[in-house]
């Protein structure tokens, strides 16, 4: 009835948890998940050759801001979803940012001939005549 203990270990090992393992390490019921399934496509966990399900430690954390989502800030499954997709937004923009500024700083530390600008070899604004 209940799997065997290097069966459980295993799934530990491999950091994916079935439905029921999950949903009781979450405080949720497995039906719960699989009705957040059907709301939220970001959550998309593993399916195995028979169809159960294997939630990666990635989908636990997603699992985890939704739950605080709703129970939590009281939000409704809408309200969820817009919220979520606004982080994944504000990631993807903090992420142009950062790498633009990367590009910024590595052309900043570019070795450079003295009295000359970083951009297009102009010469230094401080050293032109007026």
């Amino acid at each position: 009835m209940f799997p065997k203990a290097s069966e459980r270990s295993k799934r530990l090992r491999s950091k994916r948890l079935r439905i029921g393992d999950a949903a009781k390490l979450l405080g949720l019921e497995p039906y719960v998940l699989r009705y957040w399934e059907s709301e939220f496509p970001q959550l998309a966990p593993l399916r195995t050759e028979k169809g159960q399900r294997l939630y990666s430690e990635q989908d636990l954390e997603l699992i985890r801001t939704i739950q605080a989502l709703l129970y939590e800030e009281g939000l409704t499954i809408e309200g969820a979803k817009r919220r979520l997709e606004d982080t994944v937004q504000f990631r993807k923009m903090t992420q142009g940012i950062t790498q633009e500024l990367q590009s910024i700083r590595d052309l900043l530390t570019i070795p450079r001939r003295r009295g000359t600008c970083p951009v297009k070899n102009r010469e230094h604004p401080s050293e032109e005549e007026p």
